[in-house]
Parts: structure tokens; C-alpha cells; sequence
């Protein structure tokens, strides 16, 4: 068995203190905490940041289309059932759905407010989107058939309730409570686009039941969405037997860009594809650059870690001025002593780090554990957490590195030090 280099040894007696000086001691006990904290705080914030991400992403991809596909020449998609069975054909295409999308208001007699409506295919939306089971309320299958409803007669506002048939409509939870709209309510949908008169464009104005609430857990799409049956978009808005586009459900949503290229190679030029991250470009970004941010800002706690590594192997290269010299004496090489310091500084930056990354886990799982919250205020009821393997390789790496780094001058300085002028006075 071969011996380990006399370095390694001579670096470990440096790190320890003599009974008359602790001080050494010290600055490397506080060098090496140093690293773990920075460490620690690394892994815990990189580890939410990108909990939140993913537990973003799968609220998007759950209540959107993983890619949509729209005819490039004209507003409206005529002869969407074929495309839809030729899209069902491209591999990695689970289901597809055609969709209507036109942005109106809702009135109640609580108030107003302008919404994203989507007409869609109750038999095929759940084979596509996760709306049916975001349901808080309701079935998706209702929307497929006029709910009947007791209302005043239209010639006498003030007369006894009557059976009516209403069309039925899907509210975001948030919405339903800006409207005051529950299941069993009547809403009225106002198109801005309506038929024209002498007195010009009339809006057009239609009043749906509520059938049902979904909940999807993002704040942007319950307060901004609802849901009616497509053929019933078709005749509010006048469009015939079109669409706006079809909606595709792939199997791997991160390769979702490859299978909308497929996509457009099997239909046709005529025909283009967008995948979710495309449609949330913005905010992926910004999660991204917030999470690359986060992490930069926190390796200043291991910067500053790595000037007590200086510090400490400064104090250790004055000290053993006499050590040094005797070891180049014994014909210890430059080469030598520099390793023996660069040494001490890699062993700080590995105790830090492995102390740092089994703390960093440890406050993440504290926090899930301990720190909940009312998930009708916040809509989580725990922050996400989730450590990528990449993201513990990259913290551990920067962290060795700098406290690396931290070892060049300290190890130059010894290196460069006389056997003759450390030992003129001894």
C-alpha cells in the first residue's frame, strides 16, 4: 500500500493549534463555518427556487394545451377535423381538442369584468387539459347540455320564477368571487362585436348558467378564464363551423418544442405550432434570471468565507516561518509548499461543504415541514421544494473553488520564503 504524501500530514498539523496559540485554531473553525453557511443557504434557496419553478410550470401545463396549433393565413381554423386526426398521428401527440378563444365580459348584478373565453369540447378537454380534475365544483360534462334554471318572465321582471334552459359556463374560482357568481347563477356574456345598426356595431349579450368552478391553483388563470361548450362559442360569436386553433396534449411536456415541429411538418406549411414554454416565455424567463440572480448573490457568503481562508493560512505562513524553512532545507520543494497550503485551503472548503450541503437539506425539510399556510390566501399550502442533483454539483463546486482560490497568495507567500532569512536569528 502506498504512503500518502508527507503534504497532506504536514497541512493537517498546520490546521491544528499549539497549546500557546488558539488562534489558528479559531479563524479555521470559523473559516470552514463560513463555507458550510454559504453552502447551506445555497442548496436551501436554489432548492425552493426551483420547487417554485416546477410547481409553477405544472400549474400552466395543467390548465393549458402543451401546444397549440393555428392556421397561419387566416383568423379562424375551417377544417379542423382532419387536422385534429392527423395531429393524433404525430408520435408523442397523446390527444388533441379543438378550441375557441375571444376575450369578452362577464356581468352580474355584483359587478363586471373582462375574461379570456374559451369554447371547447367537454368529451375531449379532459384528455388534453387537467380542467376536469381542477374542478372545485361541477362536471365537466354538464357543460355539454342546457341547464335549466328558474327565472322571472322577460315582460314582467317582477313575476313568479319560471323554468328556463341556459347554456352553461365554467368560472376560475377568483373570478366567480369578483362576480358573485355561483353554480346555479346567471351570468350574461357582452361581446364587444356584435351585429351592425344604423346606430352602429350593437354588442352582443347572451346569459349563461354557472355550471361549475375550477380551481387551478394559479391566480392569473381563476381570476381571468371561463369555459363554455364549443358549439355554443360557435353560435355566440357567429363563426360557423370554425375555430381558433387546436389544442395538443404530447407525453414529454419538456420536449414539447420537438413534437410542434413534427407537428408542422405533418400538416403543412400552412399550419404553425406553439409549444407552453413559447406561450410563457416571459415568466419562465423571469423564474430563470430570479433563480440565477439568487444564486449569485449567495456565493457572496462564500467570497467573504474565503477571506478568513486567506487570513488564516497568512497567520499559519507566519507562524511556521521556521517549519517552512526547515522543510526546504530538507530539500522540500517550492513546489511542495505551495501544495501543502493549497491543501489546507481545500480541506476547509471540503469540510465546509460537506458539513453545508447535509444542512442545507436539513432547512429545507424544516421548512416544509414546519411553515404551512392557508392555502385560500396564499394557494399553497407549503413551499415547494425540490434539490436538483446539477444544482448540489454546482454549489459544491463553486464553493470548493473559491476556497481554492483563497489558497494562491497565502501558498505563493510560503513558497517563496528563504531557508537563510527564517533561520538568521534562530
Amino acid at each position: 500500500m502506498a504512503a500518502l504524501p508527507y503534504e497532506i500530514f504536514v497541512g493537517l498539523r498546520y490546521l491544528r493549534a499549539k497549546r500557546r496559540n488558539r488562534t489558528i485554531s479559531l479563524n479555521t473553525f470559523v473559516s470552514v463555518t463560513g463555507v458550510t453557511l454559504g453552502v447551506a443557504a445555497l442548496i436551501g434557496t436554489v432548492g425552493i427556487m426551483t420547487g417554485f419553478k416546477e410547481d409553477i410550470q405544472a400549474k400552466i401545463v395543467g390548465t393549458t394545451a402543451h401546444v397549440i396549433v393555428q392556421d397561419r393565413m387566416k383568423d379562424a381554423m375551417s377544417d379542423y377535423g382532419p387536422v385534429v386526426q392527423r395531429a393524433e398521428t404525430v408520435p408523442d401527440v397523446v390527444a388533441a381538442t379543438p378550441f375557441i378563444l375571444k376575450q369578452v365580459m362577464l356581468t352580474t348584478q355584483a359587478g363586471a369584468h373582462g375574461v379570456v373565453l374559451r369554447g371547447i369540447d367537454p368529451t375531449k378537454e379532459g384528455k388534453v387539459t387537467e380542467l376536469e380534475k381542477n374542478l372545485a365544483a361541477g362536471n365537466l360534462s354538464d357543460l355539454g347540455h342546457p341547464v335549466t334554471v328558474n327565472l322571472p318572465p322577460a315582460d314582467n321582471p317582477n313575476g313568479p320564477p319560471q323554468p328556463s334552459e341556459k347554456p352553461g359556463i365554467i368560472l376560475g374560482k377568483e373570478l366567480a368571487l369578483r362576480l358573485g357568481a355561483f353554480p346555479g347563477d346567471i351570468v350574461s356574456i357582452v361581446s364587444p362585436v356584435g351585429p351592425i345598426s344604423a346606430m352602429g356595431m350593437v354588442p352582443k349579450i347572451r346569459p349563461f348558467a354557472v355550471i361549475g368552478i375550477f380551481h387551478s391553483g394559479m391566480y392569473e388563470y381563476d381570476s381571468s378564464l371561463a369555459y363554455i361548450d364549443l358549439a355554443e362559442a360557435q353560435k355566440f360569436f357567429g363563426m360557423g363551423d370554425t375555430v381558433t386553433g387546436i389544442e395538443l396534449k404530447v407525453t414529454d411536456v419538456f420536449r414539447a418544442n420537438e413534437v410542434a415541429r413534427s407537428v408542422e411538418q405533418a400538416l403543412g406549411f400552412s399550419y404553425g405550432a406553439r409549444d407552453w414554454m413559447q406561450m410563457n416565455r416571459n415568466l419562465l424567463s423571469a423564474l430563470k434570471l430570479e433563480k440565477t440572480m439568487m444564486f449569485l448573490l449567495l456565493v457572496l457568503i462564500t467570497i467573504v468565507a474565503s477571506f478568513n481562508i486567506v487570513s488564516t493560512l497568512t497567520m499559519i505562513v507566519n507562524e511556521k516561518q521556521k517549519e517552512i524553512a526547515i522543510l526546504k532545507a530538507m530539500g522540500a520543494t517550492r513546489k511542495s509548499i505551495r501544495r501543502i497550503f493549497m491543501l489546507n485551503g481545500l480541506i476547509i472548503g471540503l469540510s465546509g461543504t460537506a458539513i453545508g450541503i447535509p444542512l442545507g437539506y436539513t432547512f429545507l425539510w424544516l421548512i416544509q415541514t414546519f411553515w404551512t399556510f392557508d392555502p385560500t390566501v396564499y394557494y399553497i399550502s407549503k413551499i415547494p421544494v425540490h434539490v436538483l442533483g446539477e444544482d448540489v454539483l454546482l454549489v459544491a463546486g463553486s464553493a470548493i473553488l473559491i476556497s481554492f482560490a483563497a489558497t494562491v497568495y497565502p501558498s505563493l507567500q510560503a513558497a517563496k520564503l528563504e531557508p537563510v532569512d527564517a533561520l538568521r536569528y534562530e
